[in-house]
């Protein structure tokens, strides 16, 4: 367990994560438009709105990639608020992307190693083999069985059907033990099938974790959140749990445009 995992321990009493009044301009255009939301310990929370509200912006403040404009983000009750991603990983907050992002020359297991190893107080050091680093590879191995990758351990990245680097990328972002994960859009491009199957491995991974999503497939939105929280034009307009966004009038109209 990380150290972030550690403070979340200590913070029970506050929220996983926090955003106040969070504002973000680019140049004269407002994409966040002070955003207030929390998320408890444990909790899966998803984010859903139309295309251009600001989804990816938010995730991207969150995750330290983008500073605020003005407004706080807090993880276990520190405040995170421009920090840059690697501090806020070693905080226990990690991400995932909308593109594929591993190393597709690699094998399967090489990547989750080179998840695991900074994470572990490892640095990379070409003459040290990565048998002889006993904590690594438990945590790799664990997470391959995890993702349902043993398999194909020793496959390039690279060669993996598209369903399988999705499951690899969401493996190297627990593999370091984070326990405030962020998935931005999880199921894109997959088929009904591989979506059942990313649905069913992210209820797996995020047991015990702190999970917020971006995603556009409703299905799945309903399926796995405790509660959702909707964007509209920087502005989050409605948050609770998913049969209440359903019958919510004003999302309803500004995004899923009919009675659910």
């Amino acid at each position: 367990m990380n150290d972030g995992a550690t403070a979340a321990g200590a913070t029970r009493d506050r929220p996983a994560l926090e955003l106040r009044d969070l504002h973000k301009r680019f140049g004269r255009t407002e994409i966040i438009r002070g955003t207030h939301m929390a998320v408890e310990h444990g909790e899966r929370f998803a984010l859903i709105g139309p295309n251009g509200a600001g989804k990816s912006t938010l995730f991207n403040l969150i995750s330290g990639r983008v500073a605020p404009t003005s407004g706080r983000v807090l993880l276990h009750g520190r405040d995170i608020t421009g920090l840059d991603p690697q501090q806020i990983n070693h905080l226990g907050l990690a991400r995932s992307f909308q593109i594929t992002n591993i190393f597709p020359r690699l094998s399967v297991y090489e990547n989750l190693s080179c998840a695991v190893m900074w994470t572990l107080g490892h640095r990379y050091v070409f003459w040290r083999r990565l048998s002889q680093l006993k904590d690594v590879r438990e945590r790799a191995e664990a997470t391959l069985e995890a993702i349902g990758l043993t398999a194909r351990r020793d496959v390039e990245a690279g060669l993996l059907t598209y369903a399988e680097q999705r499951a690899l990328e969401i493996g190297l972002t627990v593999a370091g033990g984070a326990d405030v994960i962020l998935l931005d859009e999880p199921t894109a491009g997959m088929s009904r099938s591989e979506s059942d199957a990313a649905v069913e491995l992210i209820h797996t991974i995020s047991a015990g974790r702190t999970l917020l999503m971006v995603e556009h497939d409703m299905s799945v939105v309903f399926g796995l959140a405790d509660r959702i929280g909707v964007l509209v034009y920087g502005e989050l307009i409605a948050c609770g749990t998913p049969a209440e966004i359903r019958a919510n009038p004003a999302v309803q109209e500004a995004y899923l445009s009919a009675p659910a």
